[in-house]
């Protein structure tokens, strides 16, 4: 688990101009095809483990891994066997 909690996480987020802040659970061995969002992301793996593949490089995150990427950058994930948790703060195309 991560030293930051997530009252911490938030407000450093919003400081840096992030308008939504969430915590996102996904169940185990989940597989998400390439995709895009309509917003910038900066995250924080929690509990569990996942992979995040960005054009040929894939990264193993784990709880205190982080992670970003800007709007509309393809990736794909991957989720582990215990599934995962991460904090995500978004900065939507309009707030940027």
């Amino acid at each position: 688990m991560s030293a930051v909690t997530f009252p911490e996480f938030e407000a450093a987020a919003r400081a840096r101009g992030y308008d939504e802040v969430i915590e996102r659970s996904w169940q185990p061995l989940v597989e998400l095809d390439t995709h895009t969002h309509p917003f910038s992301v900066e995250a924080l793996v929690v509990q569990g483990e996942m992979w995040l593949t960005v054009d040929t490089q894939t990264r193993h995150l784990r709880p205190g891994d982080r992670f970003d990427l800007a709007h509309d950058v393809p990736h794909a994930e991957r989720y582990g066997s215990e599934g995962a948790t991460y904090w995500v703060a978004r900065r939507h195309a309009a707030a940027a």
